[in-house]
């Protein structure tokens, strides 16, 4: 669980600080490999990756793989422009660096199930223009992912495994599950509204954060149940420092720590539950609903 006043007395910039992990086995420097071990290394990096590291950007892309390599800040500034609103996932990598290898290829998995979502590839040691887009974007070792919407960052990860970095996509790409998502204290009351009377559902609301690990971690899960229990229940989420809306909607709410799911049926709160416990928050759910999840 998550204090919101942990996340709100610091300055965005800084809510998510990105440690030096110099003895970490999980993170490498990519400016810390002797050319040596370099090119050892390269020779048994995934063929993308070693293709990224040979910075030829005359290089096509091959047919099957989405992500895109981009070499300048003025590239990577249009890939991000190009999207729009799509959410961007960037991961900063190094020819010298063997979690880089690991972590890639389940990238290039996502990017062939996630249309909806644009990878960008940036290769930190193969020039000055990619050291320079690293550190300005404040990357100090790789493998390190940033998460991108509307030219702004959003997220980002450093040390980062597979199911983090599904998870991480899933949460802030999110657009077709059955999640309602609200942006608005209007949206909540509209969506209550809706669920009122003899037909209405059950309305389990996923209260969180942007940059909330535990409300990450637990969101894979509300998407599961949203579509085993879609014929009784509605799932809804709102990250309450998105806008000021919202923020004042959780503080009416009383929430203070999150994840919060409030139960809400009929239009009242019948209900609520702290903290990212699978079981835990399908017990809840089956209490107030009284369903049995497929």
């Amino acid at each position: 669980m998550a204090t919101i006043s942990t996340f709100l007395s610091r300055p965005p910039s800084s809510r998510r600080s990105i440690p030096k992990l110099d003895s970490s086995p999980s993170s490498s420097s990519y400016a810390s490999f002797p050319r040596s071990a370099k090119k050892r290394l390269q020779l048994r990096l995934p063929l993308r990756l070693a293709r990224a590291s040979q910075a030829q950007k005359s290089a096509p892309v091959t047919s099957d793989e989405r992500v895109q390599q981009v070499h300048t800040i003025a590239e990577f500034e249009d890939a991000l422009r190009a999207a729009k609103n799509r959410l961007v996932v960037v991961e900063y990598a190094a020819s010298n660096s063997p979690n880089s290898r690991k972590i890639y290829p389940f990238m290039v998995e996502l990017s062939r199930t996630c249309s909806d979502v644009d990878f960008l590839l940036v290769m930190g040691d193969e020039s000055e223009h990619t050291r320079e887009l690293c550190r300005r974007e404040g990357v100090a070792r790789v493998p390190h992912f940033g998460f991108y919407k509307g030219m702004e960052k959003i997220h980002e990860e450093e040390g980062i495994v597979p199911d983090q970095l599904m998870g991480d996509v899933l949460y802030y790409g999110d657009s077709h599950s059955a999640v309602v998502q609200l942006h608005s204290r209007t949206d909540v009351e509209s969506l209550i509204e809706e669920q009122r009377g003899e037909n209405g559902k059950l309305v389990v609301l996923d209260v969180g954060l942007k940059h909330c690990g535990p409300c990450v971690k637990v969101y894979p899960t509300v998407v599961k149940l949203s579509r085993s229990m879609a014929d009784v229940v509605v799932f809804a989420r709102m990250n309450g420092d998105e806008n000021d809306s919202c923020m004042e909607f959780l503080k009416d709410m009383d929430v203070v720590e999150v994840p919060t799911f409030l139960f809400i049926k009929d239009g009242e709160i019948r209900g609520r539950y702290v903290g990212s416990g699978k079981g835990e928050l399908i017990g809840e759910i089956l209490r107030y609903q009284g369903v049995r999840v497929t």
